[in-house]
C-alpha cells in the first residue's frame, strides 16, 4: 500500500483533526466525519495512523545529547497545581550566566515534542524551562489523547499560576542571568501572550498559534514576536483587535504569518509540519531571544 503524502489529503481532513486536537469533536465524531474522506486506499485507519503525532522517528535532539545538561526536576508553584515537573536544560560546561526560556507545551502535556524543544533552545545557549501542567494529575500520561483529556480538568488560571512560577524559579537560577522569556504553542501560545501581560518583568514573548487576551493588555510590558499559521482561521479571527490595543497602547511587537500552513505547522511531528515555515519561524525566534535576553 502506498505511503500516504501530505499532498494526498483534503485541507478539510486537517481541519477535522484540529477541531477534535482542540476538544471540539469527540473521538467518535472525528472518526464518523473523517470516513467521509476514506476514498480507495486511503481508509479510515490509515487516515488516522497519518494524523496522529510519530514520537518514535521525529526526534531531533537525543536526551542524553553530550553537549547539554537536561534533567527532570521540579519546583512549587504555591496559587497553581503545587509541585510541577518540569525538564530544565543548558549548555554542558557553560560558565556564564545565561539568558532563560520557559517553554510552554499545547493542550495535552508536556510530550516528547515539547521535550525536544526545551533541549535545542538550550543548545543555542539558553538555560530553559519546560514544565509539564499536568503534574498534579500524574503528568504526561505518554499519549496526546489522554493527555488532552487530563488537561481538560485542570483549571486555566491555575496552570498559568503554573507557568508563571517557572519563570520565578529560572529568574531566581544560580546559571541565569535574570533575562527571562517564553516561547509557547497552541495552549502554550496562549499562555505566553497572558505571561506577557501577567509578569511586567518578562524580557520577550513567543507565542506560536496563541490565543489572544482581550483584557489589560496596556499592562503588557515584554516585547512581543507572534507566530501565526495562514491556514487557521480559528486563532487568526482574534489578532485584528489584538493587533488594535497592542497598537493603541504604544506596544513592541513583530507579528508573521505564514501563508499556506496549518496551525502546529512547527510541530515535526504530525502532518501538519512544514519545514520551510518552521525553520524560519524558529531561526526568528531564537534571533529575537539573543537580542532581548542577553
Amino acid at each position: 500500500m502506498k505511503k500516504l503524502q501530505k499532498e494526498d489529503i483534503k485541507q478539510e481532513v486537517f481541519d477535522l483533526y484540529d477541531a477534535y486536537a482542540h476538544n471540539k469533536l469527540e473521538r467518535r465524531e472525528f472518526v464518523e466525519r473523517l470516513s467521509m474522506f476514506a476514498v480507495g486506499s486511503i481508509t479510515v485507519p490509515a487516515l488516522l495512523s497519518f494524523l496522529m503525532p510519530d514520537y518514535e522517528t521525529t526526534r531531533r535532539i537525543a536526551a542524553d545529547d553530550p553537549n547539554l545538561d537536561s534533567k527532570f526536576i521540579t519546583y512549587n508553584s504555591p496559587k497553581g497545581g503545587g509541585e510541577i515537573k518540569a525538564l530544565l536544560s543548558k549548555p554542558k560546561n557553560t560558565t556564564e550566566k545565561l539568558g532563560g526560556i520557559v517553554v510552554v507545551h499545547e493542550n495535552r502535556g508536556l510530550n516528547p515534542y515539547i521535550e525536544d524543544t526545551a533541549r535545542i533552545a538550550a543548545l543555542e545557549g539558553f538555560i530553559t524551562i519546560a514544565p509539564d501542567a499536568l503534574s498534579p494529575l500524574g503528568g504526561y500520561p505518554g499519549n496526546d489523547d489522554d493527555g488532552r483529556a487530563m488537561q481538560r480538568k485542570r483549571d486555566s488560571k491555575e496552570m498559568l499560576e503554573d507557568f508563571i512560577a517557572a519563570y520565578e524559579y529560572l529568574i531566581n537560577h544560580e546559571d541565569c542571568n535574570g533575562n527571562v522569556g517564553v516561547v509557547g504553542f497552541c495552549f502554550g501560545g496562549s499562555i505566553s501572550n497572558m505571561m506577557a501581560v501577567k509578569v511586567p518583568t518578562l524580557k520577550a514573548s513567543v507565542p506560536f498559534y496563541g490565543g489572544q487576551p482581550t483584557e489589560d493588555i496596556d499592562q503588557i510590558q515584554a516585547p512581543l514576536l507572534l507566530q501565526y499559521a495562514g491556514l487557521d482561521e480559528r486563532i487568526n479571527a482574534g489578532w485584528p483587535d489584538y493587533e488594535g490595543k497592542l497598537k493603541e497602547h504604544n506596544k513592541e511587537y513583530g507579528m508573521f504569518l505564514y501563508p499556506d500552513v496549518n496551525h502546529g505547522f512547527h510541530n515535526n511531528t504530525t502532518p501538519r509540519y512544514d519545514k520551510e515555515a518552521a525553520e524560519l519561524a524558529w531561526e526568528r525566534t531564537i534571533a529575537f531571544f539573543k537580542e532581548h535576553l542577553s
